[in-house]
């Protein structure tokens, strides 16, 4: 039996226990029931309940939930055109996001899969020091597509 201020009563009855707890106006919660013996525990369960919904909700509001963002390419983008993507590639980063690079061929682009596959080893090459590649290029159908993670 332990009391409401956390010192240790001994071991006692279950009716004299209800007992205790009822003169001080608090509840009588089973705290290890496999124990031999089983421990209770005098405490206002309520508030009790009350302090465990707040430390959960807490727990929830400073966790990060992680999504994944996408770029889209072509093989033939421009430099420029390829700066903006990567410093887009970054933020996504510092925001804590997984970033899912998307290679698009159309046409006569499927004959040339190596410039696909060398555009992507240079946008892995520009991220290394601040992400890592999750899921290496593959091709699936007309588009060639690559994971990556803030490391």
């Amino acid at each position: 039996m332990i009391d409401d201020e956390g010192g240790k009563r001994g071991v006692m009855s279950k009716l004299e226990a209800l007992k205790l707890a009822q003169a001080e106006g608090l509840d009588l919660v089973e705290v290890a029931p496999m124990s031999k013996p089983p421990v209770a525990k005098i405490m206002d369960f309520g508030k009790y309940k009350y302090q465990e919904q707040k430390k959960a909700a807490e727990a929830r509001k400073h966790q990060k939930i992680i999504e994944i963002k996408e770029i889209k390419l072509r093989p033939m983008i421009d430099d420029h055109d390829y700066d903006v993507k990567m410093r887009s590639i970054k933020r996504f980063f510092e925001e804590g996001d997984k970033v899912k690079v998307t290679l698009r061929f159309r046409g006569r682009e499927m004959a040339h899969m190596e410039l696909g596959m060398e555009l992507l080893q240079k946008v892995k090459r520009d991220v290394d020091e601040i992400g890592k590649v999750e899921q290496e290029p593959k091709l699936e159908g007309r588009q060639m597509v690559m994971v990556m993670a803030p490391k």
